[in-house]
């Protein structure tokens, strides 16, 4: 690698860094930066959020169709996960801003579909109108042409969702995850896992 590095310089020199396109460098306010864990931040506090009541709306609702409550856990609207997602379309990373322009533009189809629909946006429709246009776009292989694109959405925004869901404390808890917990020593895995693996 150390004679990649120097090499580089000879290859400018040679002609040979003419054809490959300028570094594409971070923007953003504080891209990049270490956050102070000594600080508690605020949704806002390091970036100013995108989503609108509207799109917090939509946001809601969709949130709860994929992650519900149910009678022995919170669903993803009770832990926050709109919280999470509006944090998440809102920061200036790559991802971020790629994922922003398609759930926004998703949010906005949705709206249209239940308008056209019912007559309704949809964060005003009943669950069973959202039932049944999600039911278009809720697994893309099988989507019609005219419903991929929306279907890429609900694909990315259900990952997130169930992300978002799956890493809050309740989530963890619910999935019965037993990390994150301190532990004063540890003696290893038992004998009969480090068998089951083949480890002697």
């Amino acid at each position: 690698m150390l004679s990649a590095a120097s090499a580089l310089p000879l290859l400018q020199l040679a002609g040979c860094s003419s054809d490959l396109p300028p570094p594409r460098l971070p923007s953003g306010v504080g891209y990049g930066t270490d956050p102070d864990l000594l600080k508690t931040y605020g949704p806002g506090s390091v970036w100013p959020l995108t989503l609108d009541e509207r799109q917090r709306r939509i946001a809601t609702a969709l949130c709860s169709l994929i992650v519900p409550d149910e009678p022995d856990a919170p669903g993803a609207v009770a832990v926050g996960v709109v919280d999470f997602i509006n944090e998440w379309v809102s920061a200036p990373y790559p991802r971020q801003v790629k994922d922003r322009k398609l759930i926004l533009a998703g949010f906005d189809w949705l709206d249209e579909q239940a308008e056209q629909r019912f007559s309704r946006s949809f964060g005003e429709s009943i669950e069973s109108q959202r039932i049944a246009i999600c039911d278009d776009i809720c697994y893309l292989p099988r989507a019609r042409a005219e419903f991929k694109q929306a279907a890429r959405f609900f694909a990315r925004y259900r990952d997130l969702t169930i992300g978002g869901f799956c890493t809050s404390p309740q989530g963890r808890q619910y999935l019965g995850y037993v990390g994150n917990v301190p532990m004063a020593s540890f003696e290893g895995p038992p004998p009969e896992v480090l068998k089951l693996v083949g480890v002697g």
